[in-house]
């Protein structure tokens, strides 16, 4: 039994120290394809980029969309939050005033509130927009500009139009 006590301590300190270590963890991917070819190319965004909050600032690219032979590089701005209201989100509150007269009658007067509740056990989903601009290198660079539409855990959706006219739809 002494034999093992050490082993077990080691152990012990061991998953300690694993779960105190920073998780490593890669890009958010995804794809890109042409409306009108159906050309389909690869997009790779640095993980925590697509976060509210992110500041860019001067730290370089942080996406890059391969298209064919083309390499775009560059960065993603995501604006905050979305719809801000006196409620919290799946919550709804309406309020109806209302009257009427004829002639030859007394009028009528009405009002109503209503107030919605989100179903049981739905979490809201929080989504927020921002947009990707990317460029290639070279001589006569091409650009490639996106609109996109982002939730909390970095997937998403987005529509892109590149500097020849061609239109994306882009899933990550």
């Amino acid at each position: 039994m002494k034999k093992r006590v050490p082993l077990l301590l080691s152990a012990a300190a061991a998953c300690l120290l694993a779960s105190c270590a920073p998780t490593l963890t890669g890009p958010v991917t995804g794809r890109i394809v042409n409306g009108q070819t159906g050309e389909e190319g690869t997009v790779s965004f640095t993980r925590g980029t697509l976060r509210p909050g992110y500041v860019n600032g001067s730290a370089g690219d942080n996406v890059v969309v391969r298209i064919g032979s083309l390499a775009y590089t560059g960065r993603t701005t995501i604006v905050n939050g979305g719809v801000v209201g006196p409620l919290p989100a799946g919550w709804g509150l309406s309020l109806g005033f209302g009257g009427g007269s004829r002639l030859g009658d007394e009028g009528a007067l009405g009002w109503g509130t209503r107030l919605d509740t989100p179903a049981p056990g739905a979490a809201a989903v929080t989504s927020r927009t921002g947009n990707l601009i990317a460029r290639t290198l070279g001589a006569s660079p091409r650009t490639l500009t996106c609109t996109l539409t982002v939730d909390t855990a970095e997937h998403g959706i987005g529509d892109c139009t590149g500097s020849d006219g061609a239109k994306y739809a882009l899933q990550f």
